[in-house]
């Protein structure tokens, strides 16, 4: 049957994996001998490999950004979708984008759910806490072999926002632009708590059994289930589930039991299931603790100005009001430190009801911010004249806000 799909769509896609076999040392002190990296590509790369462009997955997503794999649902394409494609703010008549499943994952890439070559069985909780600047030095390699030097920009919303700001910290070379939307400079202890809970009904899940459930041919459901529903509650605002549930009952009135009567409780359950069925917990107690863990001014004595400092790259920082897990005042951070550092920094504040999510929805405004930056980079990635930098919509963007 032919596959139809809308002018704006990069079509069909086939994920690739790359073999690593030099050792990757990791910030926990131990390495990894070998290990691989599943990656999906979207548009062409140019000849002098100067157009390309990394996107950076946040805690739960993965490689598969954007069009759909053979079989798939065509009304389900990646997670990126509404953002990657001809025309579209990462625009594959302009970007080869690149995007992977980071080490830890549970969708290709080395993880608990490979085997660990030592004794043959899946890693389960024996996989390694990896960081941030794990996930950034696996990313160079994986560029190396894809023979790019300088991505035109390293692109990510929440953790991917935060893979975006160490890769301008830890490669300043190898970074023209950063896009940092929806992030934080580090976790605020309000986060880690959420996350912390998140662990514990995971790991307190009878079907857990320390990490090794896979040989108990188990998974910690309910654990995973509640985790998931609790980070969802965060990922969306009171206005927006206000909106779009109210106190609405399922039946009309109340039953006075404990079955699901709001139509929130319905929702959420129904999210936590579908997520127990296509997502690890081991991993999820993995990416967890990496977004814990990331503190880039922890190496620059708590000054956040001069781990910027490092960088050479130009910066887009977008934020949304009603984001409440990583807030618009935790953006202006980050403008800030920028700002102090020297560094070109335009920043974006969107409208939005629609919580932390925001970052994954096709808002006007915000695509408009996005294309208007990425028109010049697309220029000077291929070889035009770039137009000046205001190019981006004046009402979208503050441009090179040196009072932040």
């Amino acid at each position: 049957m032919p596959h139809h799909f809308p002018p704006d769509s990069v079509g069909l896609v086939t994920p690739q994996t790359l073999r690593f076999e030099k050792p990757l040392a990791l910030d926990c002190g131990r390495s990894l001998a070998e290990y691989e990296l599943v990656y999906e590509t979207y548009g062409t790369l140019n000849a002098d490999h100067s157009n390309a462009v990394l996107i950076c997955h946040a805690l739960s997503s993965d490689h598969h950004a954007a069009g759909c794999h053979e079989g798939a649902d065509p009304n389900k394409p990646g997670w990126w979708d509404n953002c990657i494609g001809p025309g579209k703010p990462f625009d594959t008549r302009e970007f080869f984008v690149v995007c992977c499943n980071n080490l830890g994952g549970c969708k290709g890439s080395t993880g608990p759910t490979s085997i660990n070559p030592e004794n043959r069985k899946p890693y389960g909780p024996d996989f390694p806490i990896v960081t941030v600047k794990d996930w950034v030095r696996s990313q160079a390699r994986l560029a190396d072999r894809l023979g790019i030097r300088c991505w035109a920009a390293v692109i990510g919303g929440s953790l991917g926002g935060m893979q975006a700001m160490q890769w301008a910290i830890t490669y300043p070379d190898r970074v023209r632009h950063a896009l940092v939307i929806a992030a934080a400079p580090r976790l605020s202890a309000q986060n880690i708590a959420f996350n912390e809970v998140a662990r514990q009904a995971i790991i307190s899940d009878p079907d857990f059994h320390h990490g090794h459930y896979y040989e108990f041919g188990v998974v910690p459901r309910r654990g995973l289930m509640i985790a998931r529903m609790l980070g969802h509650i965060t990922y969306l605002s009171d206005e927006g589930m206000r909106a779009k549930f109210g106190r609405e009952l399922r039946e009309g009135t109340l039953n006075f039991n404990f079955d699901t009567e709001f139509q929130v409780e319905s929702y959420l359950r129904h999210q936590g299931k579908a997520f127990v069925d296509r997502f690890d917990a081991n991993t999820y107690l993995l990416m967890t603790k990496t977004l814990d863990y990331f503190d880039p001014a922890a190496d620059f004595d708590q000054d956040l100005s001069a781990a910027f400092h490092r960088a050479q790259a130009r910066f887009l920082v977008i934020s949304f009001t009603s984001d409440w897990r990583f807030a618009p005042a935790r953006s202006r951070e980050i403008v800030r430190a920028l700002v102090r550092a020297g560094r070109e920094v335009s920043y974006s504040e969107i409208s939005s009801e629609y919580g932390h999510d925001a970052f994954l929805m096709p808002i006007p405004l915000y695509h408009e911010a996005l294309r208007g930056y990425l028109i010049p980079v697309a220029r000077e990635a291929n070889g035009r004249t770039p137009e000046p930098a205001c190019a981006i919509t004046p009402p979208a963007v503050e441009i090179n806000a040196h009072a932040a």
